[in-house]
């Protein structure tokens, strides 16, 4: 096993890393209506986001990867969320699949994620056929959902295993649904992102054609050991995925609250002599969608932390707290769709122009609420668990 050292929560690396979140959430919220018309990030904010460091923020420190907590990291998405969701997005994909530098065999985690500029995205559902050839893999496929695919410097993709016949058959030693990693060549990019929300992320179907995979540039998200050793390695791949979803929703939520604070002080409904600020029902209104987002804020906040001081102690993590990471990313970003609908809803008339980030504040955040990790439908699962009932549990 590899002994994946931890910066301490006060590394020069963490303060960078929120520097450098800061300033490119500024430009991209300067430059929203660009984002959301080219439906992908631009080329000079792209490079600002690998910039950040949070293409390689959970990839092993050994490779030259941030390995930062997973709060920290939550955290930085969170603040990057408010100022423009698309390029959060992206940012939270590539932080994800950074986790996947942990996986991979030593050789092709130094190759990928030794690049300093590397940055990983792609889609974990097994859409992909992977036939077993001389030397690795032949793999076929279409995925949608490629989060910031156009910038990426290696796309990966969930795959089966097949005979020659098309049949799902496990390879000899047992591989059975490795999410394989392609070069950008390899991968045909198709122009399938048209979208109400979350434009910017550029989440568009790609596809690969009997694309060659090298033998072990691969990981079994699913059931496999985590080749690296140390904390973060111990947290579910899929559950700091539905994490990272949940913070861009918190971060939306945050944004739309101080935007109706500052609309509040000087508009005023139409027949009307008060400012809205004055209004008991907009005051009412304002304080439920604040306690929406700081409790559910909160019990995310509580439930990672718990979870990761059983990772520090060494222990992996048991069924109940992946259970209950995937019911407090799932609150939250219910939480959140619910508090920027209100918002939204009280600004009024003023929030229908797309001159108005409360109108794409509602876009995104209904958007990312759709996710399949942290989708509504993810509460019979958590729910199922909690009652003792028999659930598949292969992606918790």
């Amino acid at each position: 096993m590899i002994d994946a050292s931890l910066p301490a929560a006060g590394d020069d690396r963490l303060a960078e890393l929120r520097d450098a979140v800061e300033a490119l959430g500024g430009q991209a919220d300067r430059r929203a209506a660009e984002i959301e018309e080219l439906r992908r990030l631009p080329a000079d904010l792209s490079s600002a986001l690998i910039d950040t460091g949070l293409g390689r923020a959970w990839a092993p420190d050994r490779y030259g990867g941030l390995e930062l907590p997973v709060l920290e990291v939550l955290d930085a998405l969170e603040a990057l969320a408010t100022f423009e969701a698309g390029t959060a997005w992206c940012g939270m994909i590539a932080a994800t699949t950074s986790l996947l530098g942990g996986y991979l065999p030593e050789r092709w985690a130094e190759e990928i994620y030794g690049d300093p500029r590397a940055i990983t995205g792609g889609h974990a559902a097994p859409q992909g056929r992977a036939r077993p050839v001389d030397g690795g893999l032949a793999v076929s496929g279409h995925w949608q959902w490629g989060s910031g695919s156009f910038h990426c410097t290696w796309i990966g993709g969930g795959t089966v295993v097949v005979d020659d016949t098309g049949a799902p058959a496990p390879r000899a030693d047992g591989l059975r649904a490795p999410f394989v990693l392609f070069a950008p060549d390899q991968v045909e990019l198709l122009d399938t992102w048209y979208t109400m929300g979350l434009r910017g992320s550029g989440s568009t179907d790609y596809e690969v054609h009997e694309a060659f995979v090298p033998e072990g540039r691969w990981a079994e998200i699913v059931g496999q050991v985590p080749v690296a050793d140390g904390p973060l390695y111990r947290f579910p791949f899929f559950g700091a995925l539905a994490l990272g979803v949940c913070s861009i929703s918190l971060g939306l939520a945050r944004r739309a609250l101080d935007e109706v604070v500052e609309l509040a002080a000087d508009k005023r409904y139409a027949l009307s002599t008060r400012p809205m600020a004055a209004r008991p029902v907009v005051q009412a209104e304002v304080a439920k969608a604040e306690a929406q987002h700081r409790s559910a804020r909160a019990l995310v906040r509580d439930t990672v932390a718990e979870a990761w001081a059983v990772a520090c102690a060494g222990h992996p993590l048991g069924t109940e707290h992946r259970r209950l990471l995937r019911l407090a990313a799932t609150n939250a970003t219910t939480q959140s769709v619910v508090a920027v609908d209100s918002l939204y809803r009280l600004a009024g008339g003023t929030a229908v122009y797309e001159s108005s980030p409360l109108e794409r504040l509602l876009r995104d955040v209904n958007v990312a609420g759709q996710h399949a990790m942290v989708a509504p439908r993810t509460y019979e699962l958590v729910g199922r668990m909690a009652l003792g009932q028999s659930t598949d549990i292969a992606q918790l």
